[in-house]
């Protein structure tokens, strides 16, 4: 008798991929996996590739990974970091509102 599992479709697709794209994506995803809370990670451009690639291609595997990324590109190098979740420190835009009642 087989033995059923339930796993998340992004795992399947990553999973019975082949070629070369698919061999970059377990790549990428890898990378993200590293990642602990508060930490950032730094990708540098190899040979004969390109860092909007790079972008590129980290954008997707967070994509499939379901995580938020900040990705930003400094020269030749890739930095990103998981989007934080908490809103502590951002400030309100637009005029205060104020009550109609205390007049």
């Amino acid at each position: 008798m087989p033995k059923f599992e339930l796993i998340s479709q992004s795992d399947a697709e990553v999973r019975s991929a082949t070629g070369k794209r698919a061999e970059l994506m377990r790549e990428y995803l890898g990378y993200l996996e590293l990642l602990g809370p508060g930490q950032a990670g730094k990708l540098h451009a190899g040979e004969g590739e390109t860092a909007s690639a790079v972008r590129r291609r980290l954008g997707a595997a967070a994509k499939m990974a379901g995580k938020e990324l900040v990705i930003k590109r400094v020269g030749e190098d890739v930095l990103f970091w998981v989007k934080s979740t908490s809103k502590a420190g951002r400030r309100r835009s637009g005029p205060r509102k104020t009550d109609a009642s205390s007049s």
